[in-house]
């Protein structure tokens, strides 16, 4: 997914003899590719967009376009060989945006799709620069060396997606903050998911997670304490948000609920295998997304 940041966009004219298209059918074609990304890349999250609204879809398949582009030039498997490469190309990318907000358009078909859908939500992009923040940092080895810090990635890499959905979903701008706690709901879960994938990429982001165990095949007694204690703290974070998802509009409620209870079936299965995030299986089976969880 490399070919995504390769599109340089521009605010002067179109070239001598470039193909014109009316900016509808343009644009329309923007937000399918957004689309296909979205569901190519991340179906399961696609599927939960699915029962959002019609009038709010391309919105987010637009939002996931862009983060996904920032996600494979860091773990993709054309990403640059080098940490400094690879930020290099997140400043590319991030600039590719900062030139389509300033002029209202691009050449870029991800990035034409978001300003658009920016203009149309009113979506606070902006939180983007804190979101690219926090994707720099994985560009080489990751050791989190405390909880503030992990809270700070977090609210860079999750909390600011959640804070930018908030509007496009209806919530209310005292609630939008609940969303970008909700966003680091689902990001700790997700590193308590992939432990095992992220020692092998040089990252460790628990911060307590004793680096002896993490080699082993099965999750020692120290690291299931760990584990056992940020699946609390996430759980205590989706328990925190539930009034804020109640108080959405029934118009995205359901999606919102959806997506919950598949990252709270994650923490189950956590659960169940005794917090052994190393020789157990922690991602879902298509039986697991059927079951339904304990509280969304």
């Amino acid at each position: 997914m490399t070919t995504l940041v390769t599109h340089a966009g521009s605010c002067g004219p179109q070239p001598p003899g470039r193909r014109t298209h009316s900016p509808s059918t343009e644009l329309a074609g923007s937000y399918e590719l957004c689309r296909r990304i979205h569901r190519r890349f991340d179906p399961t999250y696609y599927w939960a967009t699915r029962r959002l609204p019609p009038d709010v879809r391309p919105a987010v398949h637009a939002l996931y376009g862009f983060v996904r582009g920032a996600d494979e030039l860091v773990d993709g498997p054309r990403r640059p060989p080098h940490p400094a490469a690879r930020r290099a190309a997140l400043d590319a990318w991030e600039g590719e945006l900062e030139s389509g907000l300033r002029c209202g358009r691009s050449g870029h078909p991800v990035i034409a799709a978001l300003v658009d859908a920016g203009t149309r939500h009113d979506l606070p992009l902006d939180e983007l620069r804190v979101y690219m923040r926090s994707m720099r940092v994985d560009c080489g080895r990751v050791r989190m060396a405390s909880a503030d810090e992990l809270d700070r990635y977090m609210d860079g890499s999750a909390g600011s997606v959640g804070r930018i959905m908030a509007p496009l979903l209806g919530v209310p701008p005292a609630d939008a903050e609940a969303f970008g706690a909700m966003g680091k709901a689902f990001q700790l879960t997700n590193f308590l998911r992939d432990v095992r994938e992220d020692w092998v990429l040089d990252r460790v982001y628990l911060p307590a997670a004793p680096p002896d165990e993490l080699t082993r095949r099965e999750a020692g007694p120290r690291l299931r304490e760990v584990v056992a204690g940020e699946v609390a703290r996430a759980r205590s974070l989706f328990g925190a948000t539930a009034p804020a998802v109640a108080a959405t509009n029934g118009r995205v409620r359901p999606a919102i609920r959806l997506a919950r209870a598949v990252y709270l079936r994650v923490l189950e299965r956590i659960e169940r295998g005794g917090y052994d995030v190393l020789g157990r299986r922690t991602e879902l089976t298509p039986l697991d997304l059927l079951r339904p969880a304990r509280s969304a």
